[in-house]
């Protein structure tokens, strides 16, 4: 997942932080459930669990980016 993060263009890249948990660490599975996750991997945006046990397609990853960075822009 983290991959496929990496690799989305820097138009997009400009828009979000990464943060990434490893599950092997104590921080990590606090995270896992305080987004109340069940499977790997997840991604969450704005603190929303928006994708989990799967990957998305990379057009799908960048449209969910960009309708909430227009959401939380309008309010501002």
């Amino acid at each position: 997942m983290a991959e496929s993060v990496k690799v989305l263009p820097k138009d997009i890249q400009q828009l979000i932080d990464v943060h990434e948990w490893d599950m092997r660490t104590r921080e990590g599975v606090q995270r896992f459930r305080e987004l109340k996750a069940r499977s790997l991997p997840s991604v969450a945006l704005d603190g929303d669990l928006v994708y989990e046990a799967l990957i998305p397609m990379q057009e799908e990853l960048i449209a969910e980016i960009r309708r909430r960075h227009r959401e939380k822009n309008a309010k501002e």
